[in-house]
């Protein structure tokens, strides 16, 4: 009898042991981290109409359900769901691709949090594992390189790559330890930032902010930059590159406007994807306190100084933008010892990472290519299954990859990284530039009337009155 009474003793404790080594595990995002959570749009489990509004911290909730926004146009409220606009249906039977990925690599999701603190697993049994951790390590050894394959990286954090690299930056350039970042509040800003990216959309999801955060870095470590970039320049860099598309609906901004989306209608329909992202950034810093232990009038400096960053990637004021780069490099006056012109100098930064996939080696800049045209292609084939004028660039019939990009390459890509390279007239500059070259002559080989002559006798100049205008890719291009 005291022996039964013994083991069940026993029994009772280690199963109270293993639930609370369960409770203490940081949770990855693809096993549910924040089951409920949606970014700055959260929703309610126990009501599927209810939409969570956060913004800076202020929580409002509407309803679908007798919701009337302001009618400003002909056409009524579209209920989109922006949380799975952009997923795929799966056939039956099938198990999904994400699920097929969690199961033979969750042990690797328990490894995530001894790789960012540089821990060594002890267990020589998961090879596996340590292979895919091994081989991450290694790719960041060479993260300043312009060939950095986002993708891989990608898939040998597990989808984590967001929050690897930029901890990993951070870190590398000392930035935690001299603003004394408290690290469990830093890790879980960058989980929730990373949760907020929409995976669902081709493009616009959290593998494309790595990879601009990835470019950013690239153009920090340029002689001219590195050497006048104060150490709070450039935690704004880092953290504006992994924050400018956060809780990206996966559609432009005309679309919002003309489906009176409440995001138009609060922003008066000037820049509204931008200030979403910026808003939505500050709202997590503030969740997580990462700033709180700062004078507030420094919190509050930070989070203006990073809504400046991310409003400049605004791609309808690219113009507004390039012009003033080219007066100041025209008349020789920009002082980087400045504080104003070395903000304006991380502006134009960003708004080269943001725009870079054209000057990536053609492995990567074509994938980047398929998945901004799928993503734009989808929002036009919504366009029309509700009646709506089809945004430009957004038409499957009427546009290919190839029309898309040669037009994007030609009239926003090229005049920004000329202006880029006269600017910074380095090894990196030129690569880039040479690329970008390489590219575009190989997707106007793909393009069917980049053939020497047309069966119909139609002339050159006919057809290049056929070019989208800047204003049309503005309003289409990947910044959208």
């Amino acid at each position: 009898m005291g022996i039964a009474l013994f083991w069940s003793i026993i029994t009772v404790f280690v199963r109270w042991l293993f639930s609370k080594r369960e409770s203490s595990v940081i949770r990855p995002r693809q096993v549910g981290y924040f089951p409920t959570r949606r970014g700055a749009i959260s929703y309610d489990s126990s009501d599927q109409t209810a939409l969570y509004i956060r913004m800076l911290g202020d929580v409002r909730v509407r309803s679908q359900v007798g919701f009337e926004p302001e009618r400003r146009g002909s056409h009524p409220y579209l209920g989109v769901d922006f949380r799975t606009l952009h997923s795929r249906a799966e056939s039956a039977g099938s198990i999904p691709a994400r699920r097929i990925q969690r199961l033979y690599s969750f042990q690797r999701h328990m490894l995530s949090s001894r790789l960012l603190r540089g821990t060594p697993h002890l267990n020589s049994l998961h090879i596996l594992d340590e292979d895919y951790c091994g081989q991450a390590r290694c790719m960041l050894d060479k993260v300043g390189s312009w060939n950095f394959d986002i993708f891989r990286f990608d898939r040998l954090t597990n989808g984590n790559s967001l929050v690897f690299l930029t901890f990993h930056l951070l870190n590398q350039y000392g930035l935690i330890e001299l603003f004394q970042l408290d690290m469990v509040k830093l890790r879980r800003f960058l989980v929730l930032v990373q949760e907020d990216y929409h995976n669902q959309n081709p493009y616009h999801n959290a593998v494309h902010a790595a990879d601009v955060t990835q470019a950013m870095y690239s153009y920090l470590k340029e002689p001219k930059l590195a050497q006048s970039l104060t150490s709070c320049d450039i935690l704004l860099g880092l953290l504006a590159a992994a924050t400018h598309d956060l809780d990206h609906p996966g559609v432009n901004q005309p679309f919002l406007i003309k489906t009176n989306h409440y995001l138009a209608a609060l922003y008066r329909n000037t820049s509204v994807l931008e200030n979403h992202h910026w808003r939505s950034a500050v709202g997590l810093l503030r969740e997580t306190e990462l700033f709180s232990h700062l004078p507030v009038e420094d919190s509050l400096n930070m989070e203006r100084q990073l809504g400046s960053l991310i409003l400049a990637t605004d791609i309808s004021r690219q113009n507004d933008y390039l012009s003033r780069f080219r007066s100041h490099l025209d008349e020789n006056n920009l002082c980087l010892g400045n504080a104003s012109h070395r903000h304006f100098i991380l502006q134009m930064a960003l708004k080269c990472a943001d725009i870079c996939n054209p000057c990536r080696p053609w492995e990567l800049s074509k994938q980047w290519s398929e998945k901004v045209t799928e993503e734009f292609f989808h929002q036009g084939d919504i366009e029309k299954k509700h009646k709506l004028e089809v945004s430009p660039l957004c038409d499957s019939e009427a546009n290919t990859i190839a029309s898309v990009q040669i037009g994007f390459m030609t009239y926003v890509v090229e005049p920004l990284f000329a202006e880029w390279a006269r600017f910074s007239d380095t090894r990196l500059s030129q690569t880039m530039l040479g690329h970008l070259g390489l590219n575009k002559a190989s997707w106007s080989a793909m393009e069917p009337e980049a053939s020497g002559s047309s069966e119909d006798g139609e002339s050159e100049p006919a057809r290049a009155t056929e070019q989208p205008s800047s204003r049309s890719l503005s309003q289409g291009s990947q910044e959208s």
